[in-house]
C-alpha cells in the first residue's frame, strides 16, 4: 500500500512539473512573437509584479516579526531592577512628583520645576504655599494651595498664569487646553470658578448645600467649554448625588446657570469625576461608574455597577479599574479593569498588600512603603518585589523606566 502511495505522489509531481514546463514554453513562444515594444512592456509588467510580490512578502514578514516581538514584550516578566541614576540631594519630605509632557513636574511649598529623569531643570518658578496639590493633563498643570488662596498654571514652557482667589481652595482641575476649574469654600456657600490658562476669570458659580448640593469633585473638558461637577446632598434621609455639565460656549448661553445636562443618582455617592479622550467623561460611584459622551451636551452612555464594596479606583484615558475585597484568604482582593466603553478587559484576584494603586503611562502600579508591583493594562504582572528604602512615590517615566521616590532620595530604575 505504501509503495502505491509513493508511486501516485511521484506521478502527481511529474504531471505538475510537465504542466509548469508546458506553461513556460507557451509563454516563451508568445514572447518571441511579440514586437520589441510589446516584449519590453511585458518585461516591465513582470518586473512590477515580482517587485509587488516581494514587497507584500516583506510586509507580511515584518508584521509577523512585530507581532512576535509585541507578544514577547507584552508577556515578559522581570525579576529584578537596576538603578540608572540617583539624586540623593532631593528634599523628598516636602517635594512631590508627577509625569508631565514626557518629563517630570516637581513641586513643593516653595516652587515648581520641570525636570528630566536626571533632574536637569527645564524651567523653575518660585511661589509660597502651605499645602500644594497638583493636577496634570497632557502638557498642562495647575498647582493649588489647598485651604489657601493661590493657584498657579503651567505648560511645558513654564508659568502661564497665577490667581489669588477670594476664598480658600478645596480642589482644582485643569484641561489639556489650560482651562482650570476650582472649588472654593465660602463658608455658608461654595463657589466653583472657571479660569482661562492665563488666570483670567471666565465664570463663577455660587452653590448651596440645599441646591444643588456640596461639590465633591470637578473636571474640565479638553475643548475648554464644558465643566463637569459632582454634587452631593441629603434628600430626606437618603444621600443623593447630582452630576451637572456646564457649557460656557454658545450652546450654554440660553440654559439656566449654563447647565446643559444633569443626572440625579439616589442613594449613591459620586466622589470623583474626570474627562477622558474622545469627548467622554467618567463619574466614579460608590457602586461602580457611569460614562457620558458628548462634546457639547453630554449624555449618559453606560453604567457599570458592582455588588461589593469598592475599596480603590484607578483610571486614565484608556482604562477604568475597580478593586474590592472578595473574602478569599489567599487572594483577598479582586481587580476589575474596563475599557472606557464600559467593556470588561480582565478580572484578577491578587494578594498584594498595597497602600496606593494608580495608572501611570499605561501601567497599573501598586505599592506600599517597601514593595512595588507593575502590571500592564491587560493584567500581566511585569514585576513584583521589595525595594531597598522606604517608598513614598512610584511613577512610570518611559519604556521600562520608573521614578522611585524614597526617603533617602530619588532613583530612576529599569526593570531587568
Amino acid at each position: 500500500m505504501a509503495n502505491i502511495i509513493k508511486k501516485l505522489k511521484r506521478k502527481h509531481k511529474r504531471k505538475k512539473m510537465q504542466s509548469q514546463r508546458a506553461k513556460l514554453e507557451q509563454e516563451q513562444r508568445a514572447i518571441q512573437q511579440m514586437s520589441p515594444e510589446e516584449a519590453y512592456q511585458n518585461r516591465l509588467r513582470r518586473h512590477k509584479h515580482d517587485a509587488l510580490r516581494r514587497t507584500v512578502m516583506s510586509i507580511v514578514a515584518v508584521a509577523a516579526i512585530a507581532t512576535v516581538v509585541l507578544l514577547y514584550v507584552e508577556r515578559r516578566s522581570y525579576h529584578n531592577y537596576r538603578i540608572l541614576s540617583a539624586s540623593e540631594q532631593e528634599d523628598v519630605v516636602s517635594t512631590k512628583y508627577l509625569e508631565m509632557s514626557g518629563k517630570i513636574l516637581r513641586y513643593s511649598p516653595d516652587g515648581a520645576s520641570l525636570v528630566n529623569s536626571s533632574m536637569d531643570t527645564y524651567w523653575s518658578v518660585l511661589y509660597e504655599m502651605q499645602n500644594p496639590v497638583a493636577d496634570v493633563k497632557d502638557d498642562r498643570a495647575v498647582i493649588a494651595d489647598q485651604d489657601g488662596t493661590l493657584l498657579e498654571m503651567f505648560d511645558k514652557n513654564g508659568e502661564t498664569g497665577s490667581v489669588t482667589t477670594s476664598y480658600n481652595i478645596v480642589k482644582a482641575k485643569i484641561s489639556s487646553s489650560g482651562m482650570v476649574a476650582a472649588i472654593l469654600d465660602g463658608g455658608d456657600s461654595t463657589w466653583i470658578n472657571f479660569y482661562a490658562s492665563d488666570g483670567s476669570l471666565i465664570a463663577e458659580n455660587q452653590t448651596h448645600i440645599s441646591d444643588p448640593g456640596y461639590p465633591l469633585d470637578v473636571a474640565v473638558a479638553d475643548n475648554g467649554n464644558i465643566m463637569m461637577v459632582a454634587y452631593q446632598y441629603v434628600d430626606g434621609s437618603e444621600t443623593t448625588s447630582y452630576v451637572a455639565f456646564y457649557n460656557f460656549g454658545d450652546v450654554g448661553q440660553s440654559e439656566d446657570d449654563r447647565i446643559v445636562s444633569g443626572y440625579t443618582y439616589e442613594g449613591t455617592v459620586v466622589p470623583q469625576v474626570m474627562y477622558l479622550n474622545g469627548g467622554k467623561s467618567l463619574a466614579v460611584r460608590d457602586d461602580g461608574f457611569t460614562l457620558y459622551k458628548g462634546s457639547q451636551i453630554p449624555k449618559e452612555k453606560e453604567t457599570v455597577k458592582v455588588d461589593k464594596e469598592i475599596v480603590s479606583t484607578f483610571y486614565d484615558d484608556d482604562i477604568i479599574g475597580l478593586v474590592f475585597k472578595n473574602g478569599n484568604k489567599e487572594k483577598p482582593y479582586t481587580m476589575r479593569v474596563y475599557s472606557t466603553d464600559g467593556n470588561l478587559k480582565f478580572e484578577k484576584d491578587f494578594n498584594i498588600p498595597y497602600t496606593t494603586i494608580k495608572v501611570s503611562d499605561g501601567n497599573i502600579l501598586l505599592y506600599n512603603s517597601s514593595q512595588v508591583c507593575v502590571m500592564n493594562s491587560r493584567g500581566v504582572e511585569k514585576y513584583s518585589g521589595t525595594i531597598d528604602g522606604t517608598i513614598s512615590d512610584f511613577i512610570k517615566i518611559g519604556w521600562n523606566r520608573y521614578l522611585l521616590v524614597l526617603d533617602s532620595g530619588v532613583d530612576v530604575i529599569k526593570l531587568s
